[in-house]
């Protein structure tokens, strides 16, 4: 069992202007420049997709375990969300996976949400395109009929929370036979969601002799138990998290008056690309939403009793920079990955500390400073104060109106000045 370890960088490498510059097609015979992908024994026609997207220069995860991956070993990686985990996982497997027959594929990823689901097929698509291999992202809230349909078309790659991939196989949609490559990703998250059990039902129930890749951000307990019982001389790789610190954001705490505080958020979210909103409940996300969009912002809210499809498409729209505004419940969060969000808006303030650096850390990622604004009525101040001597912040609550000039462009101003 080898043991490695790394620190986390800040970002992947994603030159500016890659796709006007770089005009390269595998498939004629020319070779991708050396690069550090390439050296990690990916295949050209990988290299030159990641390419194609901006991607050059791997993380620590991917550095450390593609080349095991690749070699066959089982690997088990310590990483948490935003490390890379995906690529790291998938192109290995894209490389080695056979094409499937219909209703038998060759691999398997199981994924704790449906929303991570969804984010590893996208991010997988393009590498997967460049080794024609086809990648299905299955769970549950969508309808099953469809997914059964392209099951049967073929698939080489499945994306699968466990729910939904054992009611697959219980209805005969899809066999395990033929697997000979399986991921379990966030497997901490599987097991504090109850989803281990289904895990190992599936995993019992794969043909031996495949590769077992599994990727977490804690390996002890019940996680540690997994290891043990469905790998076999693993490759064991770990990467120190870089941790955000409180440090790193600019924080303004805004006095706010209840008619107005609707305008402020609005002021705020107006001028910039992406604003991240945190309500306390459903009822307060979907009314804010629809409040925003009245003010002329356009916004969406995001939580667990809205439609798959319509979390799915704000989410999409929200990362493409075609949504502005993603209003979120602190739970529906977690599932919410992007590195470029400019302002985060505690329109309602966190309920303790730990919240408030959960819902923070949504800004502040990538290397990149972040804007962490909360809103305070009245009757909340010597609850806010509370909270920043738990943060060890020493920042005034500013009383603003939203006709205030200090809130345009709160992501971009001299700070200062508030």
């Amino acid at each position: 069992m080898v043991l490695m370890t790394l620190s986390e960088p800040l970002t992947q490498s994603r030159p500016v202007g890659v796709d006007a510059a770089l005009d390269i097609d595998a498939a004629d015979g020319e070779r991708p420049p050396p690069g550090d992908f390439g050296s990690l024994g990916l295949c050209d026609e990988i290299v030159v997709a990641l390419m194609r997207k901006g991607i050059t220069a791997p993380f620590p995860i991917q550095t450390l375990t593609i080349p095991d991956a690749l070699a066959g070993r089982d690997v088990c990686g310590k990483a948490k969300s935003g490390s890379g985990k995906t690529l790291a996982f998938g192109l290995p497997v894209l490389q080695r996976l056979p094409q499937s027959k219909p209703g038998s594929p060759a691999g398997l990823v199981l994924a704790p949400t449906r929303e991570l689901a969804s984010q590893i097929c996208d991010e997988l698509a393009a590498p997967a395109e460049a080794v024609r291999r086809r990648v299905l992202a299955t769970y549950g809230g969508a309808p099953i009929d469809k997914q059964i349909n392209r099951l049967r078309s073929g698939v080489d790659l499945v994306v699968a929370t466990p729910g939904r991939m054992i009611d697959l196989i219980d209805r005969g949609a899809v066999s395990l036979r033929a697997v000979r490559h399986v991921v379990v990703d966030e497997a901490d998250r599987m097991a504090d969601m109850g989803f281990l059990p289904q895990v190992e039902w599936i995993l019992r129930n794969v043909e031996s002799g495949h590769q077992t890749l599994l990727f977490s951000a804690t390996l002890d307990g019940a996680v540690d138990s997994l290891i043990r019982r469905y790998q076999s001389n693993q490759a064991m790789h770990s990467v120190a998290p870089r941790e955000i610190t409180v440090a790193e954001m600019t924080h303004r705490f805004f006095g706010v008056h209840k008619l107005d505080k609707v305008r402020v958020a609005a002021a705020i979210a107006g001028p910039v690309k992406r604003t991240l909103i945190f309500t306390r409940t459903k009822v307060s996300a979907d009314r804010l939403a629809r409040d925003l969009q009245r003010e002329g912002v356009k916004a969406a809210p995001i939580h667990g009793d809205l439609r798959q499809s319509a979390r799915e498409k704000s989410l999409k729209q929200f990362i493409a920079g075609d949504l502005p505004v993603l209003v979120a419940t602190d739970v529906a969060a977690r599932g919410i990955h992007v590195d470029d969000v400019d302002v985060v808006v505690q329109y309602d303030p966190p309920s303790d500390h730990k919240t408030y650096l959960h819902r923070a850390g949504r800004t502040a990622r990538a290397g990149e400073s972040g804007v962490v604004v909360t809103l305070s009525l009245w009757d909340e101040e010597l609850d806010v104060k509370r909270l920043q001597r738990r943060l060890e912040l020493d920042e005034p609550i500013v009383e603003l109106f939203s006709n205030d000039a200090r809130l345009r462009d709160l992501a971009c101003r001299d700070q200062n000045a508030l």
